[in-house]
């Protein structure tokens, strides 16, 4: 079989994003299972948008903050031949479609040619609001937009450094499986010289036996400054000790020359229990 071509992928997740949406009716509301224990309906539950490149187009819980903490290794990048890092992603919606988000990597120490060094990453400020609200097979529909407000010295992935990122997202549940799909539209800086950026993914999990999950994902993004593609393969697995507190770890394959060959991660979603800004 022919490979598929790196500028084909974005049809390819488009299709089944849509396709799935439109075949599957809405889900039925779910019924209680008497050998469960219950919950209060007031809990609040942690919306994990790690390890996954897809972000969910469903926001966290109002008035709470959620933190997404990891650690990545990666190794045979562009920029470099190995590197350790520390990422984080603090999460807070002031409204049921309105959220606000940072997104930071304190720190990386990276190997290139025999020399190391340690460096901040890049921080970034955004907000994401959801334009419609989907449920179950109904697809939830939300615009995002990130601007960089500190340049970190850190090399970077394969994907590169945006200065300005605009994302659409969408998210659904069909027939027991959820899918999360990105589009990126950024704005990439080198020196003096910006270029546009397009990125694609598409993320599908699913639960396992007792507390695990499952999740794969497939991503595309172009590298102007490069004059290729970086496409990855990712496969990680989920533990939600309890509802506002979720494990992750995982893998991840690049898929071209010139994308980072291999990513390993783990790390966990945590939602602060404490609502802050009162109803």
């Amino acid at each position: 079989m022919r490979p598929l071509a790196p500028r084909m992928l974005p049809l390819l997740f488009l299709a089944v994003a849509l396709g799935a949406a439109a075949q599957q009716p809405p889900s039925p509301p779910p019924t209680a299972d008497p050998g469960q224990e219950a919950s209060a309906p007031d809990d609040p539950e942690a919306n994990p948008g790690r390890p996954t490149v897809s972000t969910p187009a469903t926001l966290t819980p109002v008035g709470y903050f959620q933190f997404e903490t990891g650690y990545l290794g990666a190794w045979r990048s562009p920029e470099f031949s190995s590197q350790s890092s520390l990422n984080e992603v603090v999460k807070f919606s002031v409204h049921r479609r309105i959220e606000l988000l940072a997104s930071a990597g304190p720190f990386a120490h990276s190997r290139d040619g025999g020399q190391t060094t340690n460096d901040p990453g890049d921080v970034f400020l955004g907000v994401q609001g959801v334009v419609h609200q989907g449920e179950g097979a109904r697809p939830t529909i939300a615009v995002s937009y990130f601007g960089r407000v500190y340049s970190g010295t850190a090399p970077s992935l394969d994907i590169g450094s945006a200065r300005n990122v605009l994302l659409l997202l969408v998210s659904a549940d069909v027939k027991g499986f959820h899918y999360d799909t990105n589009y990126f539209f950024n704005e990439a800086v080198e020196g003096d010289v910006r270029r546009a950026q397009f990125g694609q993914t598409l993320s599908v999990s699913h639960a396992l036996k007792g507390k695990f999950g499952l999740s794969g994902e497939i991503w595309h993004f172009t590298q102007p400054f490069l004059h290729g593609h970086a496409v990855g393969n990712l496969w990680a697995l989920n533990y939600n000790a309890r509802k506002n507190l979720v494990f992750d770890a995982g893998f991840q394959r690049g898929l071209t020359s010139t994308s980072t060959r291999w990513e390993v991660f783990a790390g966990f979603t945590y939602l602060l229990p404490h609502r802050v800004l009162r109803r």
